[in-house]
């Protein structure tokens, strides 16, 4: 009997501890923080890292989450939305970089507040995108497409153009750094 209470009272001291230790170090706040936003807002966020408008230590952005390290300890992970799949594009000339997951923060492109023909096609010819895009100061275009399909991109530039087949499932990258006009 006594041995029960012992184990009791030191299994409680363990669950106060870990659960002062979370409240203290904020780690229930790492979880997926995306349940108090719509998808309209997170896309503004994603939005507003890229063009530096929000800061942050880093924010990267995966087929399916933007991940936020601010300037302490804190991060932050927010789901995004379910049907939409954010793509990065930084077509060049001269200089490129190896990238898969995008982030907002830190890559850079070599052509920076350039303006571009931009065509997004889906596997059946349909058009999904056909507009003058401008490039920002990071020197990427910034696409919402529709998740789960195979897209063909053709981005033009001074009479040079850049083709590509890219595709929007889980796990695919969001960062195409590929796209040399020629």
């Amino acid at each position: 009997m006594k041995r029960n209470t012992i184990l009791a009272a030191a299994g409680f001291i363990v669950v106060a501890a870990l659960g002062s230790y979370f409240l203290i170090t904020g780690q229930a706040d790492k979880q997926t923080e995306s349940k108090a936003l719509d998808a309209q807002s997170i896309k503004q966020m994603v939005h507003d890292y890229s063009v530096g408008k929000l800061t942050a230590k880093s924010a990267s952005i995966t087929s399916s989450h933007l991940i936020v390290d601010g300037d302490t300890a804190d991060s932050k992970t927010y789901e995004l939305p379910k049907d939409e799949f954010f793509v990065s594009i930084a077509p060049y000339e001269n200089q490129t970089h190896p990238c898969e997951i995008h982030s907002l923060t830190g890559c850079r492109g070599e052509m920076t507040e350039q303006e571009f023909q931009v065509n997004v096609t889906d596997a059946n010819g349909n058009t999904v995108l056909d507009q003058k895009m401008t490039s920002q100061a990071n020197g990427f275009i910034d696409l919402w497409l529709p998740r789960n399909q195979t897209y063909r991109i053709q981005v033009s530039h001074d009479g040079k153009t850049a083709e590509s087949e890219i595709s929007t499932f889980d796990g695919d990258q969001t960062c195409i750094t590929s796209l040399q006009l020629s």
